[in-house]
This record gives C-alpha cells, structure tokens and sequence, in this order.
C-alpha cells in the first residue's frame, strides 16, 4: 500500500530540513522524499500541516527486554553472574519480544535498539539489534550478534570480590580480558591446524565468539566509565587490532584526543539518572557535547531501563540546553547510532529505498510540549493518537 505524508516539517538526517515537504512509501520501504513531489493516484494521502516528521529514534544501547522493569528475579536475565568469563551468552536467547517496555519504546518514537547483556562480567556475551515491534524474531531482529559485550571498573570488581574470585582489581579485569583474546588467537591457529591436517576439532561456543571479534567481525562493546578505564580498553584495542565501541563513556571528555586519534565511537549516558555509584561523580550533559565537537562519532543512550526508554528524545533536548547544537542532538538519536551500528543504509534517516520507519510529532522534536502522535516501523503504523 503506497502512504504519503505531505505538508510536514521533514527532518530528513541527510543534511536538510524539508519545510513543506512529502515522504512516500510503498510497503517497507521509502520511495520518495522532497518537496513539491508528484504524489501517485492510488496513494493515502495524510495532511501533517504544523506537524514533525523524522526518522525513527534508535538507541544504540539498551537492555530492553532482557532485564524487564516489573519483573524481578523472574524479568531479570542480563547478567550470567556465576562467571566472570561468558562470551559464549547471547541477548538472542534471553530478550522477551512480550516486555512491556517494546510498548513504551514505540509510544516515546524509539524504532531500533541495541539490546545486550550488562556490566556485572569482564565478557558477558553478544547483543542484538532489533525492530521494537512485530509479530516474531524475524521480524525484529535485524543482527543477532551485534557485538560482544565487556565491561571494565567497578561493576565487575564488586561482584566477583564478593564471590572472592578473579577479577576484584582492575588489573584482574584487564587480565582476564587479555588471556581471554591469547587463548582465542591459540584456538584460531588450532582450528587451522586440524583443518590442515584433516584432525577432529573440538569448538568452543565462547572461543567461536571471541574469535569474531579478533577476525573484525563484530565490535567490542566496552562498558566503560573512568577515563583509566577507557585508556585501558584503547591499550587492549591497541594490542590485539579489534574494532571497538565505547559505551557510557562518563569521563571521555578526559581523554578526547586518544579516542580521536583511533576514530572510535561513544554511546554516551545515561545522563537523565543519578550519580548512582562512584564511577559517575562526574557525569554532566556536558560530556556529549564535548565529544561531538571534537568530531568523534556520539550517540545518546538510555541504558534502558536505567532511564526509560522513551525518554531518549528528552534526553537529546537536555543535551541541547547544554550546549549541543539542535541538529547534532537529532544526529545522536537517529543517523550517529545508525552509523555505529552498521545500519545507515537502512535507518537513521528518510531517504529513498530506507525504511519507512518515521515518526510524526506535534510540534518541534526538541520542545518538551511536542507530543509524538503516529509511529510507523515498515511502513506500518504501530501508533497513533491523531
């Protein structure tokens, strides 16, 4: 079914504002975006005069639907706790597609999302990247492996020195991430070997996993807070040549230069939350802005379900009222995180031949008045209070 939507601010993230514009599309997918367009004949033709129409929001980094909010023991399935090493977990195996918060995503415009394991392990297994609605898996997941998820400081410290086992310093963090990727280049030459010599291979789900990694397959995803942390995450990148993608990213400010030099990315957040533990007594709005204009690829996280996730928009407006241009507050909710996410040439923006996945506001994105009124993912509409 073709849908137009016309005489709407189109906030396209492609580097223009459409002020009376149309978007069309044809199923899934846009056909067309501009102004003064010819609108097919058979076309529903919806009339947004006053309205905003931009892409559908991402965050790059949730735990939506792996560690549900009214749930307890029974919703909470993001740390594999009995073990400090476990990257053979995966997100896949664990999110809930059923979780209420699926429902508060699409009512605050939030498309697409990073889902995965959380901090409490040096290595807690692969995320995912998915659709925030639809009717199975398939339909909403869009990469199953995303990256692997490890974590630096305090979170690992805490709970393995209670368990008094390894790691309960940074320097056992550090170690064990290190032996972890040694023992993963010494299966790769294994496997190798007995491909060669035509010998029985025993594989080793945690190993199949790190090894993409070390191969540039997937990213590593480091959960990181103190600018000590961050350097050592860069050391570790350093030394075994792996793409990485800093996450939460408090003091990055601190060390801007060593971030810019490897041309890394940084999800930065949650800022919308209290200082919780020490590692962010110097969180500030500030940190994101700084890092975007240094010119380092930023995106803004919830952390889902630290902060809900509905409210990422808010979160870009406050990163606005402190500093951040309005458009690069847009970038860092739609086309940044698209971009870290390998998925540009799907979403982040309303292009032809993306998703129609778009999202109509009352009034201004960024002003805490505007309402979000219809959402559509695929080109359906999944929400609509017009």
């Amino acid at each position: 079914m073709v849908i137009a939507l016309t005489n709407g601010c189109i906030y396209t993230m492609a580097g223009n504002i459409l002020k009376n514009g149309t978007i069309i599309w044809d199923n899934e997918k846009i056909t067309n975006v501009g102004e003064n367009i010819e609108i097919p004949s058979d076309a529903e033709v919806i009339d947004l005069h006053g309205k905003s129409v931009l892409p559908g929001f991402i965050d790059a980094h949730t735990h939506l639907g792996i560690l549900e909010e009214i749930y307890q023991q029974e919703g909470n399935d993001l740390n594999e706790f009995t073990e400090p090493i476990t990257p053979e977990m995966r997100a896949l195996d664990a999110v809930n597609p059923f979780d209420i918060g699926f429902q508060d995503a699409i009512a605050g415009g939030i498309t697409t999302v990073m889902t995965g394991p959380g901090s409490a392990n040096v290595i807690g297994g692969t995320n995912l990247v998915m659709k925030t609605t639809g009717s199975n898996y398939e339909e909403m997941v869009l990469i199953p492996q995303a990256g692997l998820k490890v974590a630096f400081g305090e979170n690992p410290k805490c709970v393995f020195n209670e368990q008094k086992k390894v790691p309960s310093t940074r320097m056992g963090v550090a170690a064990l991430l290190r032996q972890s990727f040694v023992d993963a280049e010494d299966y790769m030459q294994k496997k190798k070997n007995s491909v060669d010599s035509e010998e029985v291979f025993e594989r080793d789900l945690g190993m199949e996993n790190l090894v993409l990694v070390l191969k540039k397959e997937i990213p590593l995803r480091v959960h990181a807070h103190r600018a000590d942390d961050i350097l050592t995450a860069l050391r570790i990148t350093d030394e075994f040549g792996i793409d990485i993608i800093l996450e939460h990213g408090t003091e990055a400010h601190k060390v801007i230069p060593e971030i810019l030099k490897r041309n890394i990315p940084v999800v930065v957040g949650p800022t919308l939350s209290s200082r919780s533990k020490v590692e962010l007594a110097e969180m500030t709005w500030k940190t994101v802005s700084l890092l975007n204009e240094a010119g380092i690829m930023v995106a803004i996280t919830t952390d889902h379900s630290e902060v809900p996730v509905q409210y990422l928009p808010l979160c870009a407006s406050l990163a606005v009222k402190n500093g951040m241009k309005e458009e690069e507050a847009l970038k860092a909710i739609t086309i940044n995180p698209a971009k870290i996410l390998k998925l540009d040439h799907r979403i982040g923006s309303l292009e032809k031949d993306k998703d129609a996945d778009i999202v109509v506001m009352s009034g201004h994105p960024l002003d805490w008045h505007t309402n979000i009124e219809q959402v559509y993912v695929n080109g359906k509409k999944v929400y609509d209070i017009i």
